[in-house]
């Protein structure tokens, strides 16, 4: 691998991104290294940093390649995967969150792993930053954890709140939300990100905690409203997106009203239930807002069998990302679309210009020509005026009429 880390050069790195290799790492690494940090990216994915060192992003990030050749051409990245290169590292980077099992619940030991592997190499001058969504008293919790098996590094909690594809740019230019578990924390984050942010502001570690779940919540909400008032609209014979135009004319306390899509992802629902959790199941709101997001393509396959024969029928599937431009699939509604639609149609055809993890993928062109009827599933900005040959597409973005 190149420019693999090697402390027997005397390099010396100011901080380690550890889960450097992936969404939430490599944009904060890059920006790192712009900002003056020689930065170490730690990671067990050996094929995405063997991309990262030859200077190409792993995944679309707006303006990642050319401050990633930047960086590299400067010698400010360094890229291992033995944990042992930490040593001496002032500032550690977490972006492993917590992800959710099968309970619905989170997923503690995620965290307690990482640590329990990078503890041999932990020392007390070091300033353990987590980086990654965690659920309320996580922060608090590692700080204990580390002082049980003797080690006072300090422990921070600084959440990322970027648009993924955007990260490098909003790392720079969106306030950041400091915490620490001790004033020492505290100082040593805010003097850390200082270089890094136009802003900070200061938190209590579980406010920084909750503030970041509210931030994804609060939007996993609106996304479920403007679903079901979709729903609503559609089951009464009616354009959802002509209700929402007419009504946000002229009117700026609707301007933040959404329009209806597919909302998922790696972040919104894992992100909500994990304040489920919290409140012990409690939070009425959010698992209403978790049927009706995750029930859209249930009610999108009613309305395409009330309308057509789908045993019948070829469903061709365009876009499998979570998100339109983007080349991530992970948690997209699209594949359970698929699954569901599998039942009912023929055959399910699926095609997308970005995303290049999925074998079943075929060609645009081939998708449309063999489908006898298409769903738009991920808006992406190349298939607008893209060749339909005339074929009918169910599209709940109301992305072809605009």
């Amino acid at each position: 691998m190149q420019k693999t880390m090697t402390p027997h050069t005397g390099k010396k790195f100011d901080a380690c991104v550890v889960g450097g290799a992936g969404h939430i790492g490599t944009p904060l690494a890059v920006v790192l290294a712009k900002r003056g940090y020689r930065t170490l990216i730690y990671d067990l994915n050996k094929g995405a940093m063997e991309t990262l060192a030859k200077g190409h992003m792993p995944f679309i990030e707006e303006g990642g390649e050319p401050l990633l050749k930047e960086a590299l051409a400067e010698d400010m990245l360094g890229f291992t995967d033995d944990v042992s290169h930490i040593r001496g590292v002032s500032y550690i980077v977490i972006t492993i969150g917590t992800p959710l099992d099968e309970f619905q619940n989170p997923v503690v030991r995620a965290l307690t792993d990482c640590m329990d592997a990078l503890l041999p190499h932990l020392s007390d001058d070091q300033t353990l930053i987590l980086r990654s969504t965690v659920f309320p008293g996580a922060t608090d919790f590692l700080h204990q954890y580390l002082r049980n098996r003797g080690r006072k590094t300090l422990v921070a909690f600084c959440p990322e709140r970027v648009v993924q594809g955007q990260a490098i740019k909003e790392i720079q230019s969106l306030v950041q939300m400091i915490s620490g578990t001790t004033p020492e924390a505290e100082e040593s984050a805010a003097k850390f990100f200082s270089k890094v942010a136009t802003k900070i502001v200061r938190m209590k570690p579980m406010e920084a905690e909750f503030a970041k779940l509210f931030c994804n919540a609060y939007r996993y909400f609106q996304f479920a409203v403007a679903n079901q008032f979709y729903m609503m609209s559609t089951a009464a014979g009616l354009s959802y997106a002509r209700i929402r135009e007419g009504l946000m004319q002229d009117y700026p306390r609707m301007r933040d009203l959404p329009g209806a899509g597919f909302a998922a992802g790696p972040c919104l629902y894992k992100d909500t239930l994990q304040l489920v959790a919290h409140c012990n199941n409690q939070f009425d709101l959010a698992v209403s807002a978790v049927q009706v997001n995750e029930g859209m393509p249930a009610f999108i396959i009613s309305q395409l069998r009330a309308k057509y024969p789908l045993q019948e029928m070829t469903v061709g599937l365009l876009g499998m990302a979570f998100k339109p431009n983007s080349d991530d699939a992970r948690a997209s509604l699209s594949y359970k679309l698929k699954r569901l639609l599998t039942v009912h149609a023929r055959q399910v055809l699926t095609t997308d210009p970005l995303v290049n993890d999925d074998e079943d993928l075929l060609p645009f062109s081939q998708v449309v020509e063999r489908s006898d009827l298409l769903v738009l599933c991920t808006p992406h900005s190349a298939y607008a005026g893209a060749d339909l040959k005339g074929k009918p597409v169910y599209d709940i973005w109301n992305f072809y009429r605009k």
